[in-house]
């Protein structure tokens, strides 16, 4: 399912750190909706069976229930911190917004509203041929509310950091640029040695490293496993 990364959706975060998501398409959303379906349907059944003989009183506990379930049953779980329910959880898939970050809940309200209008024509016509039109697979209710839906297992953009005596910045580093520095690091096994070293005689008198050529470039990759917490 995860095999093809041409439809990676990359997204930055406000702390500036770049987040690589890899959208679901049709068929896994498909079995997740019918994994809901079905424990959708258990519990009305359940609920019809516990209030059905209480009369009008219990018709009318019914149809409440039924309403919360179907509208607020999703709501509830994508506000968990899986962001998924029962069915996109069991299919490894979760909701996020635009920006990688959890969904929020003014958010999780507008896309599962708007089912009623991904249902139109019938079964789900709308929001079936929005999926088809765009690489991130948003069907109308994600896009009105800038949601996606995602792998949860994060997409692997390069190997381990090279080994480096930890040591700390010069300076206090913003978020940004300790993100910069942790993916200078991880591309070191992707570009030549004498670039690598180019990159960090930019860098390193920015960030507070001393040192040229080799001992700079060690210094530097020293401090991005720093920032990754290794002491």
């Amino acid at each position: 399912m995860t095999g093809s990364l041409d439809t990676r959706f990359t997204a930055e975060t406000p702390e500036g750190i770049a987040l690589a998501l890899l959208p679901a398409g049709f068929v896994p959303r498909f079995y997740a909706f019918a994994i809901d379906a079905m424990i959708r349907l258990m519990l009305f059944t359940a609920v019809a069976m516990v209030f059905g003989q209480l009369g009008g009183f219990g018709t009318g506990i019914i149809l409440m229930s039924f309403f919360a379930i179907e509208w607020f049953y999703p709501v509830v779980f994508e506000l968990t911190l899986s962001g998924a329910t029962p069915g996109k959880r069991s299919l490894g898939l979760r909701v996020v917004m635009d920006s990688g970050l959890p969904v929020t809940p003014a958010a999780s309200l507008v896309r599962n509203l708007m089912r009623t209008a991904d249902f139109l024509p019938l079964a789900y016509g709308f929001g079936f041929a929005a999926m088809l039109m765009r690489s991130d697979f948003k069907r109308i209710g994600d896009l009105a509310a800038g949601t996606l839906v995602v792998y949860a297992k994060p997409v692997t953009l390069h190997g381990p950091l090279p080994d480096a005596t930890p040591e700390p910045p010069g300076r206090t580093l913003t978020p940004r640029e300790q993100a910069a520095v942790i993916a200078w690091a991880a591309r070191s096994s992707r570009i030549t040695e004498a670039r690598l070293m180019e990159l960090a005689a930019i860098a390193a008198p920015g960030v507070g490293v001393t040192g040229d050529g080799k001992l700079g470039t060690q210094r530097l990759l020293g401090v991005a496993q720093w920032l990754l917490g290794k002491r």
